[in-house]
């Protein structure tokens, strides 16, 4: 059994650790023209001409907003280059050992959700910033609310099958990435009503159980076949700039696990997430 570091975790509770504040209807939108696949996306955010940065709205980690330009094209980003630790950490619902803030993890979860064939991480990707390594992240566009506006002021999904779809892929997912800080805040939705998943800086910790295995009563059935299919060798491939082998170890010890849940609850615990009209 791999070495476990423990640690207290924490979910749902509205802490402002936001990476990008919800948009309003009163803002100039900073996109001039669509820019299509995430490795457009990515290229984007590696190549664009800073424009301007200023502080984001929200947020306790340093998180910058700058408009993007490459190609005749405008969009914004989110900067963040923390990277902080600590043998203890004091967080809103106790301790944590052995903490860790870094930029590098938003990298991380955006390229193992590429991995695992989904869609609701932003591209992030690893870009010099005034002489320090740091994560530029798309801005999400058409965002509404985030999740703690939504329950403030009680709004309910058009469509409960698929909203219900996405918070299940988000438990499952913070379970593999053991993200210590999912928030509501840190939880954007969009026009559609599609989920988004932002601001990772505090996710893959070392330990190799899962944390609330309880919540985990449905998963989406590709989701569950790509985790399977996840290998050492691959996620060093594609994480081991951003991860360290402990790191990626204890990963793989959590994805055991999350198999080894759903292979017990059966096939009644598997679902395929569609958008509504699709």
């Amino acid at each position: 059994m791999r070495r476990l570091i423990l640690a207290v975790w924490f979910i749902g509770a509205a802490v402002p650790c936001l990476a990008q504040a919800p948009e309003r209807s009163t803002t100039t939108a900073p996109v001039a023209a669509p820019i299509g696949s995430r490795a457009e996306q990515e290229r984007f955010l590696e190549n664009a001409k800073i424009v301007k940065v200023r502080g984001a709205k929200k947020g306790i980690t340093g998180t910058q907003r700058a408009t993007l330009s490459y190609g005749g094209l405008t969009h914004d980003a989110s900067i963040q280059s923390i990277d902080e630790s600590a043998t203890r950490f004091q967080t809103a619902t106790g301790v944590e050992l052995n903490f860790r803030d870094y930029w590098a993890y938003n990298v991380a979860a955006y390229r193992l959700s590429v991995m695992l064939g989904l869609d609701n991480v932003p591209p992030s990707a690893k870009r010099s910033f005034r002489g320090a390594d740091t994560a530029f992240t798309w801005w999400v566009d058409d965002v509404v609310m985030d999740e703690q506006e939504r329950v403030k002021k009680k709004r309910m999904p058009p469509n409960a099958l698929y909203w219900n779809g996405q918070t299940y892929v988000l438990r499952v997912f913070d379970e593999l990435i053991a993200n210590s800080d999912r928030n509501q805040g840190n939880m954007l939705i969009d026009r559609q009503w599609k989920l988004w998943l932002i601001d990772h800086s505090r996710a893959f910790r070392t330990n190799e159980k899962l944390r609330n295995p309880i919540k985990l009563t449905r998963c989406e059935r590709g989701l569950l076949a790509r985790m399977r299919a996840l290998t050492e060798t691959a996620l060093k491939k594609e994480l081991g700039d951003y991860l360290t082998d402990l790191e990626i170890s204890a990963l793989l010890e959590r994805r055991d696990a999350l198999v080894e849940r759903f292979e017990a609850l059966g096939p009644t615990a598997l679902y395929d997430l569609k958008p509504p009209g699709t």
